[in-house]
This record gives structure tokens, C-alpha cells and sequence, in this order.
């Protein structure tokens, strides 16, 4: 497994500064917040760009994925968000990032309308990723908070340039078990964002197991080889610990989950002795 914090949970911070803190704690990765209030965006110059992926490959650490904004669910007209869609992507193969991500952000809009949006902007985009080597993933939030939510859209898509993020708080909140969440994205899966609360209504972040989410059941659900980031949301708690402190308590915790979880996977194989 492989282990990234996002960028959202030290707000402001230089991508030298993110990549030596992700080094040092034993991370592989960055997420990175991709808007105008962080080192770079979709609408960074191209220098900016070439050495931000200096200070992080330099550090020994990739980038993850792009964390932007755009809402594909959203009510309007389709060429702003594609447009969106295509910086934001631009952005992730130039940072030599895997991933995209993007939020639904449907609104009040009735199921069917926003599936709708979400869906055609999305089956034109995706190609233009994938030529890109970049995969667009919808976040399991908001009007899609749901894993059902988020793979009735992708299995309407089905193209292998678009995918889901798996946000383990949004499901919980929506009532889905981990369970059932892996099962409807299937192969949609790209990547989990992890994290931990102390309750539906008080979602201050807490350090990694501190909380109520149940993360070794996400973890062990987890594709294998593939990537858990920490989201951290100092940005909108600022009353919230300083993530620094807490990342290799973070690692440590994952770590013993993926463990536990392949241990017990073994246990379960025919002819195992336990």
C-alpha cells in the first residue's frame, strides 16, 4: 500500500515544505489543493508548475492527485466546466499526477437531472484525460455522497478515464456500509481518501482512529498496491491540531490496518492454519 496526506491540511504551506513533511514521515505521496489560495492551480504559469514538481519529485515523493473544484453535477451550460475540467487536467499531467479529482455538486437538483450533467460532462472529458494519462475521479460528496450515487453516474459514463474517489466520511454519513461501498465502485475504485470524526454532527478532524469511522473496515477494502490519503481538513477547522504533529502517528495507523486486514485476509484462504 501506498500512503499520501493532502495538501488541504496544511493550508498555504510551499510544496517544498508539503514534500520534505511527507518524505520525512514516511508518506509517498501528496494530494494537492488545487486552488488559487495554494501554491498552484490550473491557472499556475507553466515555470511555477515544472518547479513544483521539482520540489516534490526532489523530496522523493509524487503527486498523487489534483484536488479541484470543478462540479460536474452542477446546473449551467457544460463549456465552462469543461473547460474546467481540461485545466484541471493539464495541471495533473504536468505535475506527472495520476488523478483528478472532482466534487458532483448537484445541488438541489431532482436525482435524475443532475445524474444527467454529471454523466455528459464526464463521457466528454474522460478521453481527453486518459490521453492525458490522467484519470478525472468523482468524489463520493455531496448531492453524491453515496458509493450508489457516485457509480450510477460512472456505470453511465463507462469509460476507463473517469472513476471515483472513495471519501469514507460522505459514505458513512450517507448510511452505506464500507462493505457495500466497495462493492458498488468496483472497478470504478481509484483511490480512498481516509480520515476520522467524533460524530455525524461534530466533524472537526481528529487524528487517524481517534475518531468513529470505520476505517479498518475501508482499509481492508482497500485495492491492493494501491493508495491511502489522509484528508486533513485544517482548512475549514482551523481550531484543528496542526497535522504536522499527527503524521506519522497517521502512517502508523494505517499501516496497522492494512496489516490486520492482510493478515486476516490469509486466514481465510483454504487451507489455512491460522
Amino acid at each position: 500500500m501506498k500512503y499520501a496526506f493532502s495538501t488541504l491540511g496544511v493550508p498555504g504551506t510551499s510544496l517544498a515544505r508539503s514534500a520534505r513533511l511527507a518524505a520525512e514521515h514516511g508518506y509517498d505521496g501528496l494530494e494537492l489543493r488545487a486552488h488559487s489560495e495554494e501554491p498552484l492551480h490550473p491557472g499556475s504559469p507553466h515555470a511555477d508548475r515544472a518547479a513544483g514538481l521539482r520540489a516534490v519529485t526532489g523530496a522523493g515523493v509524487s503527486v498523487l492527485a489534483v484536488a479541484g473544484y470543478a462540479r460536474v453535477a452542477a446546473a449551467g451550460e457544460d463549456a465552462p466546466v469543461l473547460a474546467e475540467l481540461r485545466d484541471l487536467v493539464r495541471l495533473a499531467a504536468d505535475l506527472e499526477a495520476p488523478y483528478v479529482r472532482v466534487f458532483p455538486g448537484g445541488g438541489d437538483l431532482p436525482e435524475a437531472e443532475a445524474d444527467a450533467h454529471a454523466a455528459r460532462r464526464l463521457c466528454a472529458a474522460a478521453p481527453f484525460a486518459a490521453r492525458h494519462g490522467v484519470r478525472i475521479l468523482l468524489e463520493t460528496h455531496d448531492s453524491h455522497r453515496t458509493a450508489a450515487a457516485t457509480a450510477r453516474v460512472l456505470d453511465s459514463v463507462g469509460h476507463p478515464g473517469a472513476g471515483a474517489l472513495w471519501d469514507v466520511l460522505h459514505t458513512w454519513l450517507g448510511g452505506e456500509a464500507p462493505a457495500e461501498s466497495r462493492r458498488l465502485l468496483g472497478a470504478h475504485l481509484g483511490y480512498l481518501q481516509v480520515k476520522d470524526v467524533a460524530s455525524a454532527r461534530e466533524l472537526t478532524p481528529l487524528g487517524l482512529g481517534a475518531g468513529v469511522l470505520p476505517l479498518a473496515e475501508a482499509v481492508a477494502r482497500a485495492p491492493a498496491g494501491g493508495w491511502l490519503c489522509w484528508e486533513y481538513e485544517k482548512r475549514w477547522y482551523p481550531e484543528a491540531a496542526e497535522l504536522a504533529g499527527g503524521l506519522a502517528a497517521g502512517r502508523e495507523h494505517l499501516v496497522r490496518l492494512v496489516a490486520a486486514a492482510g493478515q486476516a485476509e490469509r486466514a481465510r484462504r483454504p487451507g489455512s492454519t491460522g
